[in-house]
This record gives structure tokens, sequence and C-alpha cells, in this order.
């Protein structure tokens, strides 16, 4: 379960956050944190607030950016759900460390199942917030679920993406070895992870190895569940099972936030030109990829607050 004192930023003065767990549809107990106001009465709201679920980077947990975002969503008057995703965290599900483009979606429809039905929250005006990796699950979210009203991304990364751009002999190759390994993981008590890439300390020659080094293996945003691996065998879900296949189906307003001198930046532009209106961009200067999990200073909170109060009111 989730402990206090071990997240890489400092509460709100004016934020209490509380520990929650409930169900996704696959039976899975989800580890998060609520969010609000410190003023907010939950349990006697004469008008219902509006609310946000907020996702984490791929391999990341909700003690880093994903509360680093729902404090300061807090802080301007939302409720907001830090979750850590199936098999990761203090969430549940077995085996361990594996990802999956599904069942990471669906952590974010239970985020809506579990906001909605809270007493205190607009089951009318609930948003999702994606950092890295979960901006493209929670946009997947959005395409099938007209629940969701308001959506932004920071840094967004679409794992499947990663795939797209082999040929086939590359993509006959990579499955070749991912059957393989399903054998090696079929005889074994829990699957192989991939190389611990973002925790390196040695960083020559590897830019973006650098980067994720200086979040995920500093003091900045080390955090013990985070181990950023995932099983190697996954690779075939994220070869089958496109992310963002309906991009055109999301109605409601999206907001994507990326660094200037980001490595990610193509994709959320790309991303940007494939949506439907309405649709906004915002390109951060002077900011890379993990600029935008917890940079205070860099993350345009004033921006995001604006769009998400517009899109909710």
């Amino acid at each position: 379960m989730a402990q206090d004192g071990n997240y890489i930023f400092q509460l709100a003065s004016d934020v209490v956050r509380t520990h929650v767990s409930f169900k996704n549809h696959y039976g899975i107990t989800l580890a998060a944190d609520l969010y609000s106001p410190k003023g907010l009465a939950l349990d006697a709201l004469a008008e219902k607030a509006p609310a946000v679920v907020v996702g984490p980077p791929y391999s990341g947990v909700k003690e880093q950016g994903p509360g680093v975002y729902a404090n300061a969503l807090a802080h301007a008057g939302f409720v907001a759900l830090a979750f850590d995703p199936s098999f990761n965290g203090y969430s549940g599900g077995e085996p361990r460390h594996v990802s999956s483009p599904d069942v990471f979606t669906e952590d974010f429809h239970a985020g809506v199942d579990y906001l909605g039905t809270r007493g205190f929250v607009d089951r009318e005006r609930i948003g999702l917030v994606g950092i890295c990796g979960s901006g493209a699950f929670a946009l997947s979210a959005a395409q099938v679920d007209p629940r969701v009203r308001a959506v932004v991304t920071a840094s967004m990364v679409d794992i499947s993406s990663n795939f797209q751009m082999l040929t086939d002999e590359q993509r006959r190759a990579r499955l070749a070895d991912v059957a393989e390994q399903r054998y090696i993981d079929f005889l074994n008590p829990a699957p192989t992870l991939n190389q611990r890439t973002g925790l390196e300390l040695d960083f020559e020659g590897n830019p973006v190895a650098s980067e994720f080094g200086t979040f995920y293996a500093r003091s900045r945003g080390y955090h013990h569940n985070s181990i950023a691996q995932f099983a190697v065998a996954d690779d075939m879900a994220f070869l089958d099972f496109q992310e963002l296949n309906h991009l055109d189906w999301i109605e409601c307003p999206i907001l994507l936030v990326a660094g200037e001198n980001a490595m990610s930046r193509g994709l959320t532009e790309g991303v940007f030109a494939a949506a439907s209106e309405p649709k906004e961009m915002l390109i951060v200067p002077d900011a890379n990829h993990v600029d935008l999990y917890d940079d205070v200073d860099k993350i345009p909170f004033d921006r995001i607050v604006a769009f998400l109060a517009r899109s909710l009111a």
C-alpha cells in the first residue's frame, strides 16, 4: 500500500492527499491517491466538483509525476486521482512489471468509474491527464469513453508507435525473438524483464538514456517502485494492438503539451495533426521530455488549469 514520505515533491499546504483503492474491469486492485483542496468538505458539497484522473509516465508511479500534477490541480480547485498502473507500483496484478495497451487504457476507464461514483464529483465534468506513455493511454480511453470530457497530455509517447517504423524484416525478427521468449517465460516463475533503460549511470553515447537517467536514476525522481523495466514479451501486444487508431472518434477538447527540445515532440505534433477539433497544442520553450514530469517552473500549469476549467465548465 502507499506510504507517506516517499514522494518526490512536497504536498501543498492547502491540499489533502488520501490513499484510496479501487478495482478495474479485470478485477485488479489499483492503488491511488486522491488529492483535493483542503477546504473542500467532500461529504457535504453543495455543488459537485470537477475531477481528473492522472496517469504516470511509462514505468512511472503515482509518487512521481502524477502526484506533482495532481497536487497542482487540487491547489487550483480540482479533485485529482493519481494512480499506479496495473501490475506496477502498489497496485495489484500478477505477474509484476508486465504491461498491456488494453489493461493500461482500462486503468483510465476505471479511474473514471471511481470518480464518477463519488458523491462529491460531478460525473459530467471528468477529464484525463496523461504523462509520457499515459498520454497515449488517456487518448486511447477517450476514443471510446464518452464520459471523458477533456484530455491533457504532457510529453506524450505512444508506446505502440515504437514498432510502426520497423521494416517487415525487423518486425519478423522481433516477433521471432518474443515468441521464443514466451517459451522461456512459461517455464519460469516470472517473465524476463528488459534492460533498465533510463536507470543507467553511464550515459555516454546514449542521449535518450542520459535524459531519462537525470530523472529516474537521481534523487530528483528516483522511487523504488519505478524500476523502468517491463516484460520483454509485452512487445507482442504492442506490435499487435495500436493505441491511437481512432483519434478521429475523440469529441472532447484535447490539449497536447510538449517540450521544445523533447525527443517526443514529433509524436505530439503527429497526434495533433491527426486529431479532430477541438484541439490545442502547446510547445514549452527550453524544455525537454522529462522536464514536464516534475519541473513546476516549466510545466505550464496556468495553461493546463485554464484549459481544464474551460473544458469541464
